[in-house]
Formats: C-alpha cells, structure tokens, sequence
C-alpha cells in the first residue's frame, strides 16, 4: 500500500510541516497521528507564513484530504481558530478537505488549567511542557474517564461527562493547587457553540476512511508531531511529551496495520535543537549557539520559547533509525550552517571514560556523557538560492555525504530554505 510516515528524529522542531507541505502536493490524503497543540507546523508559500497546530499541513493543498484521527488530542478552542483563520484565507473552501475522528480525546479548559498549576508548583523541577493540557488530556484517555469528539453530538452524554469530570478536576483545581475552578454551564455552552462550527468536518469513523483510500492506491501521508527523543516510552524520559512519536503510533492512532507503510521518511535538521528541559549532549552555550539560534529562527511556533541549539548528533539519530524503522531522511535547514568555518558532527559518546557509540536510555547517564565530535570544512556560500543537489558548494555536499554514510540511510531530499521552491530533490517521494 502507498503510504509514506513522515517522523521527526530529533527533539522535534525538525521543519516536519514544510516536508509534509511539500510532499503533499503529491499525496491524496495527510493524516494527522498523534500529538496535540502542544505541536506547531510552520509552512511558508510565497513568502507568506503559516502557523498550524492541528489541522494537517496537507491542508494547502485543497485536492488533499486531511484527517484527524483517533491519537490526537483535539483542543476544541484552536482547531476552531484555525479552521476559521484558514476558511478566511481561502484554504478551506469544502467540509470535505477536512475530516475528523469521533475518536478523539477532546481537550477543554480544565486540562489546559491543570497543566499549568501542575508546570508551576513543580518550580525549578518542571518538565517545560506547554501548558496546552495535552498530559492532562491523554490521562484521562488512559483512565477511559476522556470525553471523546463523539460525544459531543449527543447533548445529555455530554453534559453528564463534563459534570463527572468537573467534579474531579474542580477537587483538583481549588483544593490542590489553589486556583480557581472551571463553571460546568458555561463550559457547556461554549463546547456546544464549538460543536456546531466543527459539525460539517465529522468523519465518524477515519480508520475506515484511511484504510479505504489505501486500498484503493491513493497515496496517503501519515504526520507525527513532536520528535523521536520525546517519545512516551523511548525519549528522554520524563522530559517527554505526553504521546508516542515514534514511526508506529501512526498505526495505533490511525487504527491500520503495519502493511499501511511503504517508506519511513526521518525529518532530520542539519544541526539539533531541543526546547524546554532535559539532556542534549550536543548543546552549544555561548556566542557559537546564539548565532544558530538567530540565523535558524529557532524560537517555538507554538510557544515562542527559544530552542537550544548544538551540533548534529549522530548517536541519538542511529537510535531514532532504529526505533522508527527509518528508511529514508529529508534533511533540513542545511542553509542555516552556512558561513562557518568548520562543522562539527557527534560520532559518539564518552561516558565515565569509555566511548560508546549507542545511546544511553538513562536519562541520568545521558545527561553525563561528552560528545565526540568529528570535525567537517564548512562553506562560506549562501546557498538558499541553489535549485540543483549539484549545484551546492562541495563542501556542503559532502556534508550530506558524510551524514548519508554514518547513518547508513539515504538522504532524498535537501532543504535550503523555508520556502517550497527551496527544496532539493535526490529522490522521487513515492516509487
């Protein structure tokens, strides 16, 4: 079957919605696994800039079916902002473009509150989450206590949900943390008035949509949010996101088979960057990481934080390899690492004195180990105009060389720049 995952293998923040844009020119369907608006996509189209948290990025594209599906949190307040923002762009023309799973955990107001009361009575112990309530969320999914996209469309179901919930969350929210409790009739009033905007988008069941459009050929696109290192079960664990990110969870969010997946697309950025708390082996303090901060715009797209920025680190994308099944890399950004006289790579790790060269799991070891750097002649050439592979400086070139041989994975696709026209192709997308 014709279908492509899209993953990040690094912290996230690895350019995932300029790839997914630029594939999906040449998709029938995107679909959205995982995550929440905890993730910002952030697509620029003749120079004109935008920002998406949940809607698929296919959604430029107006022939491309973009789905919703089960795995997401779906916060009620932004899907709504951004169908209406969109829809006033001119890019949501048709329901049709854009569908919805009944299985989705819908995400509301006490989630968001609870996140960030839990954010600030953890103090300097934080996790640096984004205080969008996907934790919150995904508990009470994992504790079948969760209100699901579905329910929305039954009034009495749902206002005997939001009563149980509240009574819990509100318990929480003033005798606990001190902070001030959610009315259960306005937030009924609102979710109702949030329904009826998001009533044309419902797709009942997306699994059987999905698993209809593979069977018939189409070329189906699955999206993740976030990164490989901050996966629930094999990230830096607990500074993590609140959700599976791996190459996988696009079947469990889906609700389709393994056979569902042609090639594993790894969304690598040349250099790496991590927001929020946690080791980063690679990470450059200082004047050096500054300046890649700056020239590579490295600041949230949802939260507006800046990224920790350091040096590519090879370790950590062998292990991203191998838990995803990676097959193929887009490599991103590489026009940010312009200008510098020489480049370094991390080969492996030195831990108490011995170098290894896979990834410690423990996230305390982690934190401790020192980067073994392997260092690259850099280029002075701007090279956010050049259209060719072959036309990039050779130093440049053999950077992507050097990156394609230590992973041992084929690089299809160069990025030189935000813009689609500043994409270079080695490989087709889909065979």
């Amino acid at each position: 079957m014709p279908g492509i995952i899209v993953v990040g293998s690094q912290w996230g923040d690895e350019g995932k919605g300029k790839v997914i844009d630029v594939f999906s020119a040449q998709s029938d369907f995107v679909v959205r696994y995982q995550g929440g608006a905890n993730a910002g996509h952030t697509l620029v189209v003749n120079g004109v800039k935008t920002v998406l948290h949940l809607v698929p990025s296919g959604i430029l594209h107006p022939k491309t079916t973009c789905v919703i599906a089960a795995g997401v949190v779906l916060d009620l307040e932004e899907v709504v902002n951004e169908i209406r923002s969109l829809r006033e762009a001119g890019l949501i023309a048709n329901p049709e473009q854009l569908k919805i799973s009944d299985q989705c955990t819908v995400l509301l107001s006490y989630h968001r509150a609870i996140d960030q009361a839990r954010e600030k009575a953890l103090g300097k112990e934080k996790i640096g989450t984004t205080g969008r309530g996907i934790g919150p969320a995904y508990e009470d999914r994992a504790a079948r206590k969760a209100i699901l996209f579905g329910d929305l469309f039954d009034e009495a179901k749902l206002r005997a949900k939001l009563e149980e919930a509240l009574q819990e969350k509100n318990f929480l929210l003033k005798e606990y943390y001190k902070t001030e409790p959610i009315d259960a009739e306005q937030l009924f009033g609102r979710v109702r008035e949030l329904t009826k905007e998001l009533a044309p988008y419902r797709a009942k069941d997306a699994s059987i949509l999905v698993h209809k459009a593979l069977k018939d050929h189409k070329k189906v696109l699955f999206e993740g949010a976030q990164g490989t290192m901050l996966d629930l079960l094999h990230g830096t664990y607990p500074y993590v996101t609140s959700s599976s990110t791996i190459a996988g969870s696009a079947f469990i969010g889906t609700g389709v088979g393994p056979h569902a997946a042609q090639k594993i697309v790894g969304i690598t950025k040349a250099y790496t960057t991590r927001v929020g708390s946690g080791p980063f082996p690679t990470e450059l303090h200082g004047d050096l990481g500054e300046r890649i901060r700056k020239e590579g715009g490295e600041f949230g797209a949802t939260t507006g934080r800046a990224r920790r920025t350091g040096w590519l680190d090879l370790v950590a994308l062998k292990y991203a390899i191998r838990v995803n099944g990676i097959t193929n890399i887009a490599l991103m950004k590489l026009d940010i690492l312009s200008g510098h006289d020489k480049i370094e790579a991390c080969t492996a790790y030195r831990l108490d004195g011995v170098e290894i060269k896979e990834l410690p799991t423990n996230t305390a070891d982690l934190s401790r180990v020192e980067p073994v750097y392997k260092s690259l002649t850099g280029w002075k050439e701007d090279i956010s105009q050049v259209r060719a592979i072959n036309d990039l400086p050779q130093a440049a070139r053999d950077y992507i060389q050097f990156i394609g041989n230590e992973l041992a994975t084929p690089i299809d696709v160069v990025s030189v720049g935000p813009g689609r026209e500043q994409t270079l192709w080695i490989k087709p997308l889909f065979n």
